[in-house]
């Protein structure tokens, strides 16, 4: 398990706290992959808390909306799940423009699925046009033998700046962590926050607030 605890300090633009803290800032999350390493499941176990046996193929992108606090941040997340098959690639592709945050799925028990991920890494950087913060989720733990180590996984995801996670939709572990953890490192991120529709027009002077963080099972050292 990859853990710790941390302070930071995140910088956002001077507003009135009142008024950031009480305003949505909605973010946009793409949640991509192979076919068949359960995206969709996972954004249906954490927007709907539902399971469905079986794999249904999202036929291009589906779309669910979830609204959370973060930091005392009120967050509208918009997520978007993509079809991994070859065919609706070209479609995904123009929704890496205005992403904030991508979640990279792979079936822990598939290695060509882990071995992809270079592929989404790639059109994210091809396409994006700001920063994207990026999660790492390892799913199906509860399914059978692993064929990629967690500390395979976890050197990979540090070698590209990406938080890592092992969860199981089926049984809904580590779930809510990928998302709402990707969601506080977007958020910490002043360079995603400046192209933010609800911050961009405020002025430039900054201030500072601190923030603790939760337990993190993310790209760090594993103890």
């Amino acid at each position: 398990m990859f853990h710790f605890h941390r302070r930071t300090r995140l910088n956002i633009y001077e507003k009135s706290m009142v008024e950031l803290l009480n305003e949505d800032i909605t973010l946009k999350i793409l949640v991509v992959g192979r076919s068949g390493v359960g995206k969709s499941s996972l954004a249906a176990r954490y927007v709907d808390n539902d399971f469905q046996e079986g794999s249904i193929t999202t036929i291009g992108i589906d779309y669910k909306t979830k609204f959370i606090n973060i930091d005392g941040y009120n967050v509208k997340l918009q997520i978007w799940d993509t079809g991994g098959a070859e065919a609706f690639r070209t479609i995904t592709r123009n929704y890496y423009r205005s992403t904030q945050g991508a979640i990279l799925v792979y079936d822990v028990t598939n290695r060509k699925s882990f071995e992809d991920l270079a592929v989404w890494f790639e059109e994210i950087e091809n396409n994006r046009t700001g920063y994207v913060a990026k999660m790492i989720v390892g799913n199906k733990i509860d399914v059978g033998e692993k064929q990629i180590s967690r500390e395979e996984a976890y050197k990979f995801a540090k070698r590209h700046d990406a938080l890592f996670i092992e969860t199981s939709a089926k049984t809904s572990y580590g779930v809510s962590f990928a998302f709402e953890e990707l969601v506080q490192k977007i958020i910490m991120n002043q360079d995603i926050m400046k192209t933010h529709p609800n911050v961009s027009n405020q002025t430039i002077k900054l201030e500072t607030r601190t923030v603790k963080k939760s337990k993190m099972r993310a790209a760090c050292k594993p103890c």
